[in-house]
């Protein structure tokens, strides 16, 4: 399978901390990928670096075949914050204009959308099932629908991976379910390339394809049929570390159910 993200001997330092140490792993194209680890381990660490938003101390980082130093298609990834909803509530913007932003890059800066741009929108929209909600300010949205709004922005640009970090924090369980669900939707009848940060095992082991634990060292290992490597999350959250996972039926695909 061709890969979409490798990693050879990555370090990253933060300040005079090494947060990332000599991390090897790769992603290939359609994996759905879940990057858990403790608190503090480097999991938004790795992203940012992943992204180029934060400098390597060494190794190297291949995205879609190229280095990452020299990498320029940076429309084929889209990235949403852990803090991407966190804003003024009373900023007079509506969805549809917020994921319009999604197409603004360095060709087109400066002049408005077109009929292209517009109907990328309403696919996101479309895709992320809050085309009803599109007239609204983003102020008037929950916090589950505001996540959707933010990723359909991330998705108007035809991107090939989508990095999300932490993007349900707060969320109450119904409402994290159902999103996790909507991004199976988008990595199974897309064919995007999915990596997010959580703190929600059971969701990972059940919906996911591979998992990347993380602390400072990163170790991954695919998911097959739920089962739980505990090797694996022994090396991140230490040996004393049991996961129980009750098997359940959770692979079928979210379509248009509003959050």
């Amino acid at each position: 399978m061709e890969n979409i993200i490798e990693v050879q001997g990555l370090t990253v330092r933060r300040g005079t901390t090494e947060a990332i140490t000599n991390a090897s792993f790769e992603i290939g194209k359609g994996d759905y990928v879940g990057v858990v680890g403790p608190n503090g381990g480097g999991k938004t660490t790795l992203v940012l670096a992943l992204l180029g938003l934060l400098p390597k101390t060494s190794g190297s980082i291949r995205i879609l075949g190229q280095e990452i130093e020299g990498f320029k298609q940076w429309d084929k990834v889209g990235y949403v914050s852990q803090y991407a909803i966190n804003f003024d509530s009373q900023f007079p913007l509506t969805v549809k204009e917020l994921v319009g932003l999604g197409r603004v890059n360095q060709k087109n800066l400066g002049r408005f959308r077109n009929k292209d741009d517009w109907n990328a929108v309403d696919e996101a929209l479309t895709m992320m099932g809050i085309s009803d909600l599109k007239e609204k300010r983003i102020g008037q949205l929950s916090g589950g629908q505001r996540q959707r709004a933010f990723v359909a922005k991330s998705l108007v640009s035809k991107p090939e991976l989508l990095v999300l970090d932490e993007p349900v924090t707060g969320f109450d369980p119904i409402t994290q379910e159902k999103f996790f669900m909507q991004l199976a939707n988008l990595n199974q009848k897309k064919g995007i390339t999915v990596l997010i940060v959580s703190h929600d095992l059971a969701a990972v082991f059940c919906r996911m394809s591979r998992v990347l634990c993380v602390n400072r060292e990163v170790h991954g290992s695919a998911i097959t049929d739920g089962k739980v490597p505990d090797d694996l999350l022994k090396k991140g959250y230490g040996e004393h570390f049991h996961f129980a996972f009750h098997d359940h039926r959770c692979q079928g695909v979210f379509i248009d159910e509003q959050l």
